[in-house]
C-alpha cells in the first residue's frame, strides 16, 4: 500500500504572505476587543475613543460604528498630506469598530473599582499586543497612524508634537460631547507607547530579502507607518 503523500508546507515569499494577512487581521480583531474591555471598565479611554463615545452618546450611533466612521473620515485628512492607503488602512477602518462592537455586545459594564482596573488592565494590554501584530506586519498604517505620520513628513514637526496636538484636540472634543476622560485616559497615555515598544519588535515581520523582494513586492503592501506612531 502506498502512503499518503502529505502537502508540502507553505514556505518562501507566499508564507511570509500569509503570515501577514493572518497577523493584520488577528491583530485588528485583538484591537476591537481590547477596545471594548476599556470601554466597559469606565474608567476612562484613550484620546480617539473619548471622540467616539462622544459622538455615539450624541448621536446614538452604536460606538463600534462610529469608530469606523471616523476612521473614514480620517482617510479623507490624507488626501492633502499624500499619504498612501494600503491594505491594511482598509481592514483598519472596517474591522476595528465591529469587532470592538462585537466585544461590547458580549462584555458587561463594570462598576467594582478592582474589577475596573483589572478589565482596563486586560483591554490595555490587549491593544499594545494588537497595535504589535498589525503593524508589524506591514500592510499599511491605521488611519490614526497615517494622520499623524503624514502631517510629520509634510511639516518637518517632531512627531510627538504632531501627535500630542492631534490627541489634546480630539480629546477636548470627545469630552466636550460627553466622552469618558479619566485615568484610564491618562494611563493610555504614559503606557502604550513602552508597550508597544516592547511589542513591537516581537511580531515585526523583517523586510524581504532581495532574493525574494519581487515576489513580495507582487502583492502590493502599502509603506510602513513610523515606528514611534501608535494608533
Amino acid at each position: 500500500m502506498t502512503a499518503l503523500a502529505m502537502p508540502k508546507p507553505l514556505t518562501g515569499p507566499r508564507a511570509v504572505w500569509a503570515r501577514r494577512i493572518v497577523q493584520l487581521l488577528g491583530g485588528l480583531f485583538l484591537y476591537g476587543i481590547g477596545l471594548a474591555l476599556m470601554v466597559r471598565a469606565g474608567i476612562g479611554v484613550a484620546p480617539w475613543d473619548v471622540l467616539t463615545q462622544g459622538i455615539s452618546l450624541r448621536t446614538g450611533v452604536p460606538f463600534g460604528l462610529v469608530t469606523n466612521i471616523v476612521g473614514a473620515a480620517v482617510l479623507l485628512l490624507w488626501i492633502p498630506i499624500r499619504v498612501r492607503v494600503g491594505f491594511g488602512t482598509v481592514a483598519n477602518v472596517l474591522l476595528i469598530g465591529t469587532c470592538a462592537q462585537l466585544g461590547l455586545n458580549v462584555i458587561p459594564q463594570q462598576s467594582t473599582p478592582w474589577l475596573q482596573a483589572v478589565v482596563f488592565a486586560g483591554g490595555l494590554t490587549l491593544v499594545a499586543l494588537a497595535t504589535g501584530l498589525y503593524i508589524g506586519a506591514r500592510l499599511g498604517p491605521g488611519p490614526r497612524d497615517g494622520l499623524m505620520t503624514g502631517l510629520h513628513r509634510r511639516t518637518g514637526w517632531p512627531i510627538w508634537i504632531v501627535r500630542t496636538s492631534i490627541e489634546v484636540i480630539v480629546l477636548a472634543v470627545g469630552w466636550a460631547l460627553g466622552g469618558q476622560f479619566g485615568i484610564g485616559t491618562v494611563a493610555f497615555a504614559l503606557l502604550i507607547g513602552p508597550m508597544v515598544g516592547v511589542t513591537l519588535p516581537l511580531f515585526r515581520i523583517p523586510e524581504p530579502t532581495p532574493e525574494t523582494a519581487p515576489a513580495v513586492a507582487s502583492v502590493a503592501a502599502a509603506p510602513d507607518p513610523d515606528e514611534e506612531a501608535i494608533p
